[in-house]
C-alpha cells in the first residue's frame, strides 16, 4: 500500500487550509440536501429506529426503496432480499466489491484518470492495474485501448459513469462497444454510478446493466451521499445478480459490519421522492456549472464539456503552464483556489497532462468569489 499512502486530495487539500483558498477541489456541496430527509433522520433517531446495529445487508425499506428505483428509472429488476446490500458509503461498495472478486494476480482494468479508491482497494486485493485513457480533445473513453488491454488474466472491468473527475457521461454507443468487450473475454464488470443522478441537459445516464448480457456480470454501485447532497451520512449500496451480490456481502460484513443505522431510513425516503426533484436538482446544478464554466474561460482556460457529476475539466496550456499539476501547486498562493490535477489521478502523467478538475458543486457566492481571485490572479 505505500504507493497509496499520499494523495493529491491531501496535498490540495492542506494547501488550501496554508493559505486559506478557497477549496475547489473536493467534491461535496455546500448545502445540504432535502429537509424532509433530515426530518426523516431525525425522527428515526427519536424513535429508536437504527440507534444500535441495523440489519447487516441494511433495512429492508432502504433495500427496497433501492430495487424499487432500479426498476422505476431503468427497468431493472431486483429482489431486495438476495440482490441489494447496503454500504458505508459507494466507497466502501466499491472496496467489497474488487476485494470479493480479485484474487492475487488477477487484472482489473480501469479507465484513466480514475477515483484513487479504485487503485487502492486494487493493491489491497493484490489484483493487478491495467489503466486505459479517456482520449482525445473531449476525453471519451478509449475502446481500442479496452480493447487491446484485454487479455487472459483480466478479471474485471471498472467502469465509471457518470465519469469522475472528467465529467463525460458513456454514450449507449461506448457501452454497447465496452458490453460487447467484457462478453467476449467473459469477465466481469464494477460500475460506478455514485453521480448517476447528476446528468445535464441531454446526456442521459445509462446503466450498463441493463445492455444485454450484462446484467448477469455486472455489480452496480450507488451513492445515497452524491444523489441526495449528504455525503457525510455514508449510506451508499451495491446491486446486481444475487451470487456476485453474495459475494460482496461476505466481504462487506467484515470492513465495516453495518453503519449509518438512522440514516438509512432517511434515505429509504429519498428514493421515493418524485422526478421533479431530481430534476430540480440537476437544474441548480447545471446554473452552477455554467457560471464556473465561464468564469475559467474569462481567465483563458480551454473548458471541456461537462456531462455529468460535479466536476468541470480545463486544460491549462492557454495559459502557458507545462502541465496541470504546476497550476494546481501554483493557484493557491496567486489566486487562493485550489483544484485537483489530471495526472494525481493517472498512471501515465501524460493521459492527465495539462488538465485539471474543478468542483462547482458550490454557493453560487463562493464561486463567484472564486472567480474573482482568478481572475484577479491573473490580470483578469
Amino acid at each position: 500500500m505505500a504507493e497509496h499512502a499520499t494523495s493529491i486530495f491531501a496535498e490540495m487539500s492542506k494547501l488550501s487550509h496554508d493559505v486559506g483558498a478557497i477549496n475547489l477541489g473536493q467534491g461535496f456541496p455546500d448545502v445540504d440536501g432535502p429537509t424532509v430527509l433530515k426530518d426523516e433522520a431525525i425522527a428515526a433517531i427519536l424513535d429508536g429506529r437504527g440507534n444500535q446495529y441495523p440489519p447487516a445487508n441494511g433495512i429492508m425499506p432502504l433495500r427496497e426503496a433501492i430495487a424499487s428505483h432500479q426498476q422505476r428509472l431503468y427497468g431493472i429488476a431486483l429482489d431486495p432480499l438476495t440482490d441489494v446490500v447496503v454500504t458505508t458509503g459507494a466507497s466502501e461498495a466499491l472496496v467489497s466489491a474488487i476485494m470479493a472478486l480479485v484474487d492475487d494476480g488477477d487484472e482489473v482494468v480501469v479507465f484513466e484518470p480514475w477515483f484513487d479508491i479504485y487503485t487502492a482497494a486494487i493493491s489491497m486485493a493484490r489484483g493487478v492495474r491495467i489503466s486505459v485513457p479517456m482520449a482525445g480533445p473531449s476525453l471519451r473513453p478509449d475502446i481500442e485501448a479496452l480493447r487491446a488491454a484485454m487479455g487472459p488474466r483480466t478479471r474485471l472491468i471498472l467502469l465509471n459513469s457518470p465519469h469522475n473527475p472528467t465529467g463525460v457521461v458513456f454514450t449507449r454507443e461506448e457501452l454497447t462497444a465496452i458490453a460487447a468487450i467484457a462478453i467476449e473475454h467473459d469477465c466481469l464488470v464494477l460500475s460506478d454510478e455514485a453521480y448517476e443522478q447528476l446528468w445535464f441537459d441531454d446526456h442521459r445516464h445509462i446503466p450498463i446493466s441493463t445492455l444485454p448480457g450484462m446484467f448477469e456480470r455486472t455489480i452496480t454501485v450507488g451513492s445515497g451521499g452524491k444523489s441526495f447532497s449528504f455525503t457525510g451520512w455514508k449510506v451508499g449500496w451495491a446491486t446486481g445478480p444475487t451470487d456476485l451480490i453474495g459475494a460482496v456481502r461476505v466481504v462487506r460484513q467484515h470492513l465495516s459490519f453495518v453503519s449509518g443505522g438512522p440514516f438509512q431510513w432517511a434515505m429509504a425516503l429519498g428514493l421515493v421522492l418524485p422526478d421533479e426533484h431530481f430534476a430540480r436538482f440537476r437544474h441548480e446544478l447545471t446554473e452552477q456549472r455554467d457560471l464556473l464554466a465561464a468564469g475559467l474561460r474569462s481567465i483563458g482556460l480551454r473548458v471541456l464539456d461537462t456531462e455529468g457529476t460535479y466536476f468541470i475539466t480545463s486544460d491549462v496550456r492557454p495559459l502557458g503552464y507545462p502541465d496541470g499539476l504546476a497550476f494546481c501547486r501554483d493557484i493557491p498562493t496567486r489566486a487562493r483556489v485550489v483544484a485537483i490535477p489530471h495526472q494525481g489521478l493517472c498512471d501515465d502523467p501524460d493521459i492527465g497532462g495539462p488538465y485539471v478538475r474543478w468542483a462547482f458543486c458550490k454557493k453560487p457566492e463562493v464561486l463567484n468569489e472564486a472567480i474573482s481571485r482568478l481572475q484577479r490572479g491573473f490580470g483578469g
